[in-house]
C-alpha cells in the first residue's frame, strides 16, 4: 500500500492505493483471458491512472487489451483499491523495447540480440548491443557485435531489452 495525494475542488486528500492487491487480481484475471501480467503501475497527480501491462506469446493485440480491460474493470470496482478516489484504468502492451524484469525474460533471450544500458560507463560506454550469453541473477554476459565479451553486474544495469533492428 502507498499513499496517493488527490486534489478535489482545491483540497488535498491522501488516499491509500493497494497495488499489491491489484496485481494479484490482475494476474488471476489475466490467466483466465490467456494473458500474462508484465507489470502494473499507479501514477499519482492531477489525473491518477492505473496502467496494467499485459503480454502473451506472439505479442498483444488491441483486442487483447480491450478484452482484459473489460474483464478487470468490474472486479477492480469491487476491490476498490483507491478507497473510492477516481482514477483512470489503462491497459497496454509492454512495448517492443520493454525492459527484462524476470529471470524468464533473461533466460528466454539467451543467444539473442539485446541492448544493455548502464548507470556508469564500462570501457568508456554506457550502452552496449550484442548477444546475451549468460544470466545468473547477479550479472549478464554479452558478446558485443564487435566480438567483445563483457560481464556486467546487474547493479550497474539500468535496462536490458531486446535489440530492435530498423
Amino acid at each position: 500500500r502507498f499513499s496517493v495525494l488527490i486534489t478535489f475542488y482545491g483540497r488535498f486528500y491522501s488516499v491509500k492505493f493497494d497495488l499489491c492487491a491489484v496485481k494479484k487480481l490482475c494476474e488471476e484475471t489475466a490467466e483466465k483471458t490467456g494473458l500474462k501480467i508484465y507489470d502494473a503501475e499507479f501514477k499519482q497527480g492531477k489525473n491518477p491512472a492505473l496502467t496494467v501491462f499485459v503480454d502473451k506469446d506472439g505479442g498483444v493485440t488491441l483486442d487483447d487489451c480491450e478484452r482484459f480491460h473489460n474483464a478487470i474493470s468490474e472486479a477492480l470496482d469491487e476491490l476498490d483499491p483507491s478507497a473510492g478516489a477516481p482514477y483512470t484504468l489503462n491497459v497496454s502492451s509492454p512495448g517492443a523495447d520493454r525492459a527484462f524484469k524476470t529471470e524468464e525474460d533473461f533466460l528466454s533471450h539467451i543467444d539473442k540480440k539485446v541492448e544493455v544500458k548502464l548507470y556508469s560507463s564500462v570501457k568508456g560506454k554506457k550502452l552496449y548491443e550484442g548477444i546475451l550469453k549468460k544470466y545468473d541473477g547477479k550479472c549478464v554476459v554479452i558478446e558485443t557485435f564487435d566480438k567483445l565479451s563483457l560481464s556486467l553486474e546487474l547493479k550497474n544495469v539500468v535496462k536490458v531489452n531486446e535489440y530492435i533492428e530498423f
